[in-house]
Order: C-alpha cells, then structure tokens, then sequence
C-alpha cells in the first residue's frame, strides 16, 4: 500500500511538478491510520527523492534551470521561518481564503498566457529575471511559511507569468528546487519523531518511478496543454483553500 501511495504521489507531483504531498499525506491518514503530525513529516522525507526524480526526467529534455533552482531554493528558505510566525498572528480562515482566490486567479491567468504576452517580458538570461526569481522565492517561502504548504505551485506560476519561462522548464527547476528543503525539514521532523520509517521504503521506491515517469509523460505534452492541466490542479487547490476556511465560531 506504501509502494502504491509513493507511486500515485509521484505521477501526480512529476506530471505537474509539484511534490506529491497534496496527494501524499491525505492518502497516508486515510488508507494507512498515519497521524496528521507523522503524515507530513513522512511525506517531506520522500519528497526529497520525488525532487530529484522529477527533476531528472525532465532534465533529459533539457527542461530544467538549475540557476534558476538555486536562486529559488535559497531565496525562499529565507522568508519560511517569517511566514510561519505571522501566521500565528492573522486569522487562518482568511489567509486560506485570500489565497483560495489567489490561486484561480492565476489558473485564469496561466489558461490566457498566449493572449497576455506582455506579462512575460523579462529574459532569463538577464539582471530583470535574477531579481524576478529572487522576488518569486522570496514570496512563495513566506506564502508557504504562511499556510503549512510546500509553495511549488506558486513558484511555478511566478516562473511562467513573471519570469516567462516555459511551463516545462518551471516545473523541473521546480522539482528541483525542493530538494533543499525536503532534506533540512526532513531532518527536523526525524529529530521530533514524525517520520514513519516503516513505510518509508516503500513509498520513497514507488514516489521515484512514478515521479519520473510522470516527468517523461510531461515531457510529450504541448506547452498549453501542460500549462491548462496546471492549472485545473490550482482551481482543485484553491477551491479547496476556500472551502476550509470558516468563520471563527461567535464566542
């Protein structure tokens, strides 16, 4: 069961080149009884190895930007800490709704992208796109600080809207550049105790084939079928911010 949760996250993470988790961890508490706490912390330890995988199918094609990573990579590490501390300071229902919203309207916007040129205008071989990736990581970190959530899919979306990068090569530099951070919070949730290492083999095994294999399958879409199939995948995750943000309860 292990090997096919790992196998399922993977596909579904190196399709669209996102992590997996979204799949991982409520498939882990459902048809495993894993707690929520040992649920993440799991789910992080074999992201590690999603990354890697996904990252390496679609460098075959030449699709990933490991400038581009890197600068992701670093930048967002610096604001996770900070957004992690505000959101113990703003209403968590209004944070999962504001961003709810965020995320179709940049599904909207991605789907429009061929008829939006002009959102794209800066070069990735130039000063304007180190500065664009610097400000995409730098607030994709506090965004996922902010909501407990690995932010590739906001890091995907800056790298095609802002930076005009292509939808493949966003998502390998995306895979990519998780790496970093599933291996140092890996760590930290081992040292507490919330990773289940009798799983672990089974679903690190099956999240590397499926990653890659759903890296080579991304490979042979068309750019605009890719970009449209990332986007469905944020109005599913930005429907679901919206539907879990309640009002407080009158006291």
């Amino acid at each position: 069961m292990s090997f096919l949760i790992g196998l399922i996250a993977g596909l579904f993470g190196g399709l669209v080149g996102l992590g997996g988790g979204v799949v991982m961890i409520p498939l882990m508490t459902r048809l495993l009884g894993i707690p929520q706490a040992c649920a993440h912390g799991t789910s992080l330890s074999v992201v590690f190895f999603a990354g890697l995988s996904g990252a390496g199918a679609y460098a075959l094609e030449g699709s990933v930007d490991i400038t581009a990573a890197l600068i992701l990579a670093v930048t967002a590490s610096f604001t996770a800490r900070a957004g992690a501390r505000y959101c113990a300071v703003l209403p968590a229902w209004k944070l999962k709704r504001y961003f709810g919203y965020v995320l179709l309207a940049v599904a909207v916007l991605l789907v429009a992208k061929p008829y939006l040129g002009a959102l794209a205008v800066m070069s990735l071989t130039g000063a304007p796109a180190i500065v664009a990736l610097a400000v995409t990581g730098l607030a994709t970190g506090f965004i996922a600080g902010l909501l407990g959530i690995g932010g590739g899919a906001f890091l995907i979306a800056g790298m095609v809207l802002f930076v005009g990068m292509g939808q493949h090569t966003a998502q390998g530099s995306s895979l990519l550049s998780m790496v970093p951070a599933a291996a140092v919070g890996s760590w930290t949730h081992w040292r507490h105790g919330n990773v289940v290492t009798r799983i672990l083999p089974g679903l690190a095994t099956g999240i590397i084939i499926g990653a890659f294999l759903g890296g080579v399958a991304a490979n042979h879409l068309p750019d605009q079928t890719l970009r449209v199939l990332f986007a469905v995948v944020l109005i599913w995750l930005g429907v679901d911010l919206i539907r879990k943000s309640r009002l407080p309860s009158p006291s």
